[in-house]
């Protein structure tokens, strides 16, 4: 495994701490960082109790720090006990930033609404009080199907405050998937709204709903609060359904936050995994938010007067750390953004920094990639035409950010003066691992460079031994950190097996394949598992795999992923049909309705880019699909390996040609 990583990648362009940033940033210097990082690895214990007691605040201090009794299921700051909304907003009330904005709501349509910490919190009190008054209570599971908004963000605090603990499930998955995760977490509850605006479109959310509701299993579901965004007309259960505004309006401001313990689940977030359940990554209340606190001082050097906008939508963990989470525990002002990057041109993320005068951007590579093209051809949409003077750092997330990309992202965005935090994390770490400290990292185009203090990253082989420098190998981390994943919801054996794998000796497996060159930069080569990273959205292969199948035409289906210059990574489909393999426009329109199929059953995001028809699938004499072939086929190249295995292999010249 670890041979099928190694690289020969060398970087020599490097780009030190600008002088003036360094100077006056939360951790200046690589004496600063050098400090942080001896202190966290001399003694941990010591470590994390001295960032929790002064980044959070308890209503029942902690005695112990971590429990490692049951690892891998760990426990942090266990007999403490907190409330996560409070730690967002009563704190902000408390230190002088009650009339500061807190949110910058930019819609789909240009519009930007703005809301101050005491209305914040006041609008999560009223819903809190609403759902109180419905009977919801700590200890329950809410399902938010929402559009970015500042109601998406009040439902998510609003569950926090009451301990009920929520499930955002990303407003662009079908029925089917919103039926699975409702059932799997045993929802009472599903936050949604009439309809979503991306593009200058509507695109209904409730219906989705009603769907999924109606398909069996969801009987524990007493309520469906409907967020009107639109105003668009939808199908009602008078014994079911509620408007949002009927819900809180009425409700009084002030709702007292309910104490919960340091570990109460604070939300459970799907994931993909290499089989097709997706897998309900649970994250605690304490340890997960402050790491999220941590790494905005650390990675964003979070200050009072920064305009803060993370572009992610909060159906993703980026979006729950980064958006919902970290930048309200920071008291910082943010961007929500509800649109599309390209609407109604490809100038929107710069004109819309250039209004709010954003001082520190976080995106994905695919974004910055899909906006080199039109900006490099339309020079009024070119980073170039705005005024982004008040950018000072920038940020990368989702996936490696290919050296270019970077470059064009550091020179035509930041104006070559702005660090970039290109951030290597995952749903199941909580927040940021693997980045710069920009006051202090030399940064290497498409490195994620060095581990924060307290994470300690390494690259190992198969059975934990660490490898060379410049070696490839599997990036593993060797101790816990207080906002590690807690475990798979209902599915204690599907963690283990996946994240502690007894081979590496307790280590928490990340499934990437990286090498750390000899300057200690991580750079990530990519996944060591069958789960495809498509614009930063990871999507297993069973499930397309089984969407497919799922299909009354489709007899056997493998599905692989291929470099894209755009979305990072795209899903190619090798199908075989229960009648005989189409051709010409016949094929084309056949792959057509498959890939339709698969949005309607997975989500638009999950649609093979291209299908490609086979009279079978190439497969070893024991009948097992040669994967590995099959990337080789999609990418285009010649087969060079040993295919002395393969029972047919006649058909990979059949598979070779596109349609």
């Amino acid at each position: 495994m670890a041979n099928s990583i190694e690289s020969t990648l060398v970087e020599t362009r490097v780009f030190q701490p600008p002088e003036g940033f360094a100077q006056h940033a939360n951790v200046s210097g690589q004496a600063g960082y050098q400090a942080l990082l001896e202190a966290a690895d001399r003694d941990p214990d010591a470590f994390w109790a001295k960032q929790a007691r002064e980044y959070l605040q308890w209503t029942k201090p902690f005695t112990k720090v971590l429990d490692e009794s049951r690892a891998p299921f760990f426990e942090w700051f266990g007999d403490g006990e907190l409330n996560v909304s409070a730690n967002c907003l009563d704190v902000n009330l408390k230190n002088g930033n009650a009339d500061k904005i807190a949110i910058i709501f930019e819609a789909d349509d240009g519009v930007a609404k703005k809301i101050t910490y005491q209305e914040l919190h006041d609008r999560v009190c009223q819903l809190a009080n609403g759902l109180k008054a419905l009977g919801y209570k700590k200890g329950e599971r809410s399902i938010i199907y929402m559009p970015m908004s500042i109601e998406a963000v009040v439902a998510m605090q609003a569950c926090a405050r009451l301990g009920v603990t929520h499930s955002v499930v990303f407003g662009g998955f079908s029925a089917k998937s919103l039926h699975e995760r409702i059932t799997d977490v045993g929802a009472t509850l599903v936050l949604t709204a009439d309809e979503q605006m991306r593009g200058g479109k509507a695109i209904a959310l409730k219906p989705a709903v009603d769907e999924a509701l109606g398909m069996g299993g969801c009987e524990a579901v007493r309520h469906c609060i409907v967020y009107k965004r639109t105003g668009g007309k939808v199908a009602w259960d008078a014994k079911r359904d509620l408007w949002l505004h009927d819900v809180a309006d009425k409700q009084a401001k002030t709702c007292e936050a309910v104490t919960v313990g340091a570990e109460h689940p604070l939300f459970i977030l799907y994931t993909s995994g290499s089989t097709g359940k997706p897998k309900g990554v649970q994250h605690s209340s304490a340890g997960y938010l402050l790491w999220a606190k941590l790494t905005m001082q650390w990675v964003f050097d979070a200050k009072a007067k920064d305009v803060f906008w993370c572009t992610a939508d909060v159906g993703w963990v980026t979006g729950h750390t980064y958006v919902a989470y970290g930048p309200l525990a920071a008291g910082l002002t943010q961007i929500v953004f509800e649109g599309v990057p390209t609407y109604p041109n490809a100038g929107r993320f710069w004109k819309t920094i250039q209004e709010h005068k954003v001082s520190i951007f976080y995106t994905a590579p695919t974004a910055i990639r899909s906006l080199i093209k039109t900006s490099d051809a339309e020079a009024a949409v070119h980073p170039k035409s705005f005024d982004l003077s008040s950018l000072r750092l920038l940020g990368s997330v989702g996936e490696p950010i290919n050296p270019e990309a970077w470059m064009w992202y550091h020179t035509n965005v930041g104006g070559g003066r702005c660090p970039i935090v290109d951030t290597w994390w995952q749903t199941e770490t909580g927040g940021h691992m693997i980045t710069p400290m920009p006051g202090a990292t030399p940064l290497k185009p498409g490195s994620c460079t060095t581990r924060l203090p307290g994470i300690t990253a390494a690259i190992v082989d198969e059975v934990g031994g660490d490898v060379a420098a410049g070696q490839g190998g599997l990036l593993v981390i060797k101790r816990p950190w207080p906002s590690m994943i807690r475990g798979i919801w209902g599915d204690p054996e599907r963690y283990v097996k996946s994240y502690f794998p007894p081979e590496l000796g307790g280590y928490y497996l990340a499934g990437d394949g990286a090498q750390c060159d000899k300057d200690g930069c991580f750079w990530i080569m990519g996944r060591i598992d069958d789960v495809l990273n498509v614009s930063g959205h990871r999507l297993g292969t069973m499930e397309v795999e089984s969407a497919l199948v799922a299909h009354e035409m489709v007899a056997e289906a493998a599905v692989v992923g291929r470099p894209d210059a755009t979305t990072g990574e795209a899903i190619v489909a090798f199908v075989v049909l229960k009648r005989s393999r189409p051709e010409g426009d016949e094929a084309i329109a056949l792959g057509k309705q498959l890939r339709d199929w698969v949005a309607k059953e997975i989500g638009p995001i999950a649609k093979p880019k291209e299908i490609r028809f086979g009279d079978n699938l190439p497969k070893t004499r024991s009948g097992k699909i040669m994967r590995r072939l099959l990337r080789v086929v999609a990418k285009g190249e010649a087969v060079t390996q040993d295919i002395s295995t393969l029972e047919n292999p006649a058909i990979l010249d059949q598979l070779s040609k596109p349609v």
